[in-house]
């Protein structure tokens, strides 16, 4: 994750600092078994900045199509509300 994140940040040797925020920020998890998704909410962090760097991220995770494990539940990541 660290080297996914360095080449989205301005300052690369802050990447560890905002992975400790992004596992310590709250998620909702919200399944949908009609769509057999299961989607994780990251809360939004302190800057809009560090939000945009998540949501690359996401979008990295999001087009692995990982599975919830033992479900057919394809884990969809999000940062914020909408």
């Amino acid at each position: 994750m660290a080297n996914s994140l360095r080449e989205n940040m301005s300052h690369p040797d802050k990447v560890r600092t905002l992975l400790r925020a992004l596992y310590n920020t709250e998620a909702d998890l919200l399944p949908d078994l009609e769509a057999q998704t299961l989607t994780i909410r990251l809360h939004q962090l302190a800057n809009v900045m560090s939000d945009n760097v998540i949501e690359k991220l996401c979008t990295q995770l999001n087009a692995t199509e990982t599975r919830f494990p033992r479900t057919n539940l394809r884990m969809v990541f999000k940062v914020g509300s909408i």
